[in-house]
């Protein structure tokens, strides 16, 4: 049951990523140049009281690397590839662990 709620998380993450490209892709054709969203505006539009609470206890609380190279980083990435990265790797959570095989005397 945990297994299929995974899946189905990274499903939905994969879903988020095509949807961001999509996006992108119309917003890059209306204005005529290359337009791709970084994760931290995207969030920051979804959620901008809980975003901005989250990033000033991020900087107050934890230590400094964590914001700085680390969380900078991802939020300056493109929002397809941080949601498609994280869907991939969710997914692949998900996946039932490989089979053993099963040894027999006769079958040296």
């Amino acid at each position: 049951m945990l297994r299929l709620l995974v899946r189905a998380l990274g499903v939905l993450l994969l879903a988020g990523a095509f949807a961001a490209v999509v996006v992108d892709s119309a917003r890059s054709l209306a204005d005529q140049h290359l337009t791709i969203t970084p994760m931290g505006l995207a969030l920051a539009t979804l959620f901008p009281t809980k975003f901005e609470l989250l990033s000033n206890a991020v900087q107050t609380r934890l230590p400094h690397f964590v914001w700085d190279p680390l969380l900078l980083w991802i939020l300056y990435a493109p929002t397809f590839l941080d949601l498609g990265v994280l869907g991939l790797a969710v997914t692949s959570l998900s996946r039932p662990p490989p089979q053993r095989e099963a040894r027999s005397i006769l079958n040296h």
